[in-house]
């Protein structure tokens, strides 16, 4: 069997004490040790530790500690003696500092108390190696470097000594200054939408930043790890005031001046509207904060739109009648314009009717037209005069007035109306007369068979009155200022229907209640007499217009004959032959008005002979005697045969003559009568027979 010894005991070259929880021991090797174990005794406490080879650490330590220190070498076969021992102090603890950047150039660092330290080492260098260190020294606990960059990494490093001098452990931190204060500040206004975009140059070492926005009372913030920010839901009429702090890990910097931001203008109140003269648009509203200026935009319906800019708080404006204006008023500053308010309308008044005629369509009627006028919904007609008021109101542009008293003058005004304005108020009226009233006639006289006298009651001023006869004959007038005229020319016969009227610039009244009228029938115009037999005439005559019946005279000293008939005809006896008669006609209408009508004297034929007596003479002839009535008359004697017809006539004072040549064997009619100085041959005288 083999038996493994146990190593050699180990020296101790050297231990050391670099860090205040640690000892850090050298030996040589010991041939045959597998490992070694390292003991550290302070009396109080034992610690061991196990490694492989030299150097070895002892850990878990207490600072500036006092320690024993010894190595065994330890290999399968056992532990060898502990070394000689050394003792060795372990180094001051670090210090544990807290550290800070008050501002963006300075970094505090400070410490608790470390036992047994005499004094404190502190250095500061940037991290990246640019720069020189720092390094101080001192007896406190606290210390400040200066003169640092901004935002920029700096790394610490602190220990503490011992009354020889001896360093202790050290403690490193890396802290970064705060960041200086943003430069460059920027706002960038959006009116429409009443935020501000803030930007900023970027700060070195700054990780964050934060915008502040102040107005009194209100504040409003915005964080990014950008340049810029946006800051929304501004107040109109409003001035901010905006600052911009970097922000790191080790603190905050000092805020930017504050930069003002004043926005746009709220949109302008209590805007009122009026017209304080026709044609004139007065707008005012009241004061805005902020507003440097006002522009009032005036647009009409039509489309047309108009502007106003002023520094005041009212503008002043043409208008139309009739037209509806939209109405907005902005208010500038330098921020721009303010948001839209509230778009008013304002309809002017519609404007008076235009191309206004009044015309009298009757005596109590007058006829009112005018053309559409812009923004009138409705219009109402009025007419002042006489005893009353008349008032039409309708949507068309034309009115009847009725129920107005006839020849009176009137006030007529057309007024137009709107919903949302009300009326024209300042239309002018026209004067409008209306037509004459109806004339009554008081008496129709007849001054002639056709001239009738007319007389009616005057009751209009400045008229003239025209009176009609108007029948199947036709129309007849006659015109006069005054309260009579006379109509001329009126045929006979006829039947009429007598009215006036009453005509003056204002028009024709209605006519007045008719009168019936009938003059005198007609004399007929051709009459014939004939003589039927020595006592009998026959007359006839042409129809006499009007005439329903007539009486027919023919008179002479001697006597009178007279007939009265329907007919255009009549047999008068008891006429003495070789007379003269005047004649006379009277016609008579169906309501008994009469024409006497003369016409040319009448002479009845002479008186047939008397005594009539054949004598038969040699040759085949005869002679014929009579007894004449009148030895001024001339007779004439015919004979009549079926084998010819035979006459002679003797001269003037002579009552026979002869007549030769007859044919005989034949019976004849002999006739002796008077010579009429014209017309046929009497034929009523009486015949003889002679055979």
């Amino acid at each position: 069997t083999i038996s493994i010894l146990v190593p050699d005991t180990p020296v101790i070259d050297q231990a050391y004490s670099k860090l205040c929880n640690s000892i850090t021991v050298e030996w040589r090797a010991v041939p045959g040790a597998a490992n070694y174990m390292l003991t550290a005794e302070d009396g109080d406490s034992f610690i061991e530790t196990m490694v492989k080879n030299s150097p070895g650490t002892l850990t878990g330590l207490k600072p500036a500690t006092l320690y024993r220190i010894t190595v065994r070498s330890v290999n399968s076969g056992g532990k060898s003696q502990p070394s000689p021992f050394r003792k060795v102090k372990t180094v001051l603890a670090a210090p544990i500092l807290s550290v800070c950047s008050p501002s963006c150039d300075s970094i505090s660092v400070s410490w608790e108390a470390v036992h047994m330290a005499a004094g404190f080492s502190v250095s500061l260098m940037r991290s990246d190696g640019l720069g020189r260190m720092l390094k101080q020294n001192t007896t406190n606990t606290s210390l400040v470097f200066t003169n640092l960059d901004p935002g920029t990494l700096y790394t610490i490093k602190a220990y503490a000594w011992n009354a020889n001098g001896m360093p202790g452990d050290d403690f490193t931190y890396n802290q970064r200054t705060s960041p200086s204060a943003p430069v460059d500040v920027k706002l960038a206004f959006n009116s429409g939408a009443l935020r501000a975009v803030v930007s900023w140059m970027p700060t070195e070492g700054a990780l964050t930043y934060s915008v502040t926005v102040s107005s009194g009372l209100l504040k409003l913030r915005c964080n990014t790890s950008s340049t810029s920010c946006m800051v929304p839901s501004l107040q109109c009429s409003s001035e901010y005031f905006v600052s911009v702090t970097a922000y790191n890990d080790a603190g905050s910097s000092e805020p930017t001046d504050a930069v003002s931001l004043k926005t746009i203008p709220c949109a302008p109140v209590n805007i009122s509207i009026e017209e304080d003269e026709p044609g004139h648009l007065l707008v005012s509203w009241s004061s805005v904060s902020l507003g440097h200026y006002y522009v009032v935009f005036v647009k009409s319906d039509d489309g047309l739109e108009v502007h106003c800019n002023t520094s005041y708080t009212q503008c002043h404006f043409q208008s139309d009648c009739g037209f509806t204006y939209f109405i907005s008023v902005f208010a500038y500053n330098k921020a721009g314009q303010s948001p839209l308010g509230d778009v008013f309308n304002y309809t002017t008044a519609p404007c008076c009717p235009s191309d206004f005629r009044a015309v009298s369509m009757s005596s109590d009627t007058v006829r009112v037209t005018w053309a559409p006028v812009r923004g009138a919904d409705l219009y109402e007609t009025r007419a002042a005069g006489g005893s009353g008021e008349a008032l039409c109101r309708d949507t068309a542009t034309a009115c009847t007035l009725s129920a107005l008293q006839c020849s009176t003058p009137y006030n007529i005004t057309v007024y137009s109306f709107s919903e949302a304005r009300g009326s024209s108020a300042s239309c002018a009226p026209q004067h409008v007369a209306t037509a004459p009233c109806s004339p009554e006639i008081k008496n129709i006289s007849k001054e002639s068979q056709s001239v009738i006298s007319v007389q009616w009651q005057p009751n209009n001023e400045e008229a003239t009155y025209i009176v009609t006869a108007r029948g199947e004959a036709g129309l007849w007038h006659c015109t006069s200022t005054r309260n009579s005229c006379t109509l001329t020319d009126l045929p006979c016969g006829s039947a009429f229907s007598v009215s006036a009227i009453a005509r003056s610039p204002a028009g024709q009244s209605l006519p007045s209640y008719s009168i019936p009228l009938e003059t005198a029938p007609c004399c007929p115009n051709d009459m014939i007499l004939t003589q039927v037999s020595q006592s009998v005439t026959n007359i006839s005559w042409s129809v006499g217009r009007g005439a329903q019946t007539y009486v027919t005279t023919l008179e002479s000293p001697k006597g009178q004959a007279k007939c009265h008939t329907l007919h255009t005809y009549c047999l008068l006896g008891c006429i003495t032959c070789g007379t003269n008669y005047t004649v006379s006609l009277r016609a008579i209408s169906e309501t008994g008005l009469t024409s006497s009508c003369t016409y040319q004297g009448y002479s009845s034929s002479a008186c047939c002979p008397s005594g009539v007596k054949l004598y038969r003479l040699s040759n085949n002839g005869i002679r014929v005697f009579w007894r004449a009535s009148d030895e001024t008359i001339n007779y004439n004697a015919d004979l009549h045969g079926s084998k010819g017809n035979f006459s002679c006539t003797p001269s003037l004072g002579l009552s026979h003559c002869d007549i030769t040549k007859i044919p005989c064997g034949d019976v004849y009619t002999v006739v002796v009568a008077p010579v009429a100085n014209k017309g046929p041959k009497l034929t009523f005288c009486p015949k003889k027979i002679y055979s």
